[in-house]
């Protein structure tokens, strides 16, 4: 029986990569039954690319945004992604994909990671390593044992229906996976499955902001301090050092500076802080 699965993409400013994505997708062994494109406001030839390619295949709709003007951390990607989602048609699937257009990856990708979904049915959310090409030999991007890099979600559609929603700020990409484990969920990435991500993660945001931005995520999250703390502590010695742990930690604390809303979900907040400091009482925890 062939998966049935849909993806959503949200590209701004992608044309440098967004045709290396689409022919990835073009060449899987399992096609997906439908495809949204959304153009988020580029500025360059992003959506004249999308629509040439929705011209050529039926199964690939595009949706095009007015530009906001610049990039919103976060929030942005998914309010063009339920943009995205809004357009489906397909309603029987049992997969929905949250995949970025700055990628790559094998012919077989999708079929090799539905493989690991059928051997775990409590599987709710995975997807392939990222990796990065630099000076020619490719980097393995490090990740807690949970985590799904946001770049490349596949959510079980039972799974999808549990978690209710993504959050439209940054952090979405963490909460998605510990509310599914909350609710009885497993997920991770797959280490033996890998994906090319063409720009590096932050990237486009710069090093500093994107730091910023993941310390202001961590507080969004509802992040336990002494948690966070051990996480800038043990960030100085890995690079960028210094950078990227003083980035978390102001990050952080303008989070409270500034009153910005934290999630609305106190029970999810209680459960991310039990398995912090369960973490930093060498327990089991999601973050081992």
């Amino acid at each position: 029986m062939i998966t049935r699965y849909i993806i959503i993409t949200p590209a701004r400013n992608e044309e440098k990569y967004i045709e290396k994505t689409i022919e990835s997708v073009f060449l899987q062994t399992i096609k997906p039954i439908e495809w949204v494109i959304v153009n988020d406001g580029s500025t360059d030839k992003t959506g004249t690319i999308i629509d040439k390619y929705s011209k050529r295949d039926p199964w690939i709709k595009t949706v095009h945004r007015k530009d906001r003007g610049c990039r919103k951390a976060g929030g942005g990607v998914i309010e063009a992604f339920y943009d995205g989602y809004d357009a489906v048609k397909e309603s029987d699937y049992e997969y929905i994909i949250k995949l970025d257009g700055d990628l790559s990856f094998d012919s077989d990708y999708f079929e090799k990671c539905f493989n690991e979904f059928n051997k775990d049915l409590k599987l709710g959310i995975g997807g392939g390593t990222v990796v990065h090409k630099k000076r020619g030999q490719f980097e393995v991007e490090k990740v807690p044992l949970f985590h799904v890099r946001g770049a490349t979600k596949i959510y079980r559609r039972a799974c999808w229906d549990d978690i209710g929603y993504l959050i439209k700020s940054p952090g979405w990409d963490t909460l998605d996976e510990v509310k599914a484990n909350m609710l009885g969920w497993t997920t991770r990435s797959f280490p033996e499955i890998k994906v090319i991500h063409h720009r590096y993660t932050g990237q486009a945001d710069g090093s500093w902001r994107n730091w910023v931005k993941n310390g202001t995520a961590n507080y969004i999250s509802g992040y336990h301090p002494l948690f966070m703390i051990s996480k800038c502590v043990t960030r100085t010695f890995r690079k960028p050092y210094f950078i990227g742990s003083i980035g978390l930690f102001y990050g952080f604390i303008k989070g409270y500076i500034g009153s910005v809303p934290q999630i609305n979900d106190p029970d999810l907040i209680r459960y991310i802080r039990k398995h912090q400091l369960r973490k930093l009482m060498f327990r089991k925890s999601i973050w081992n």
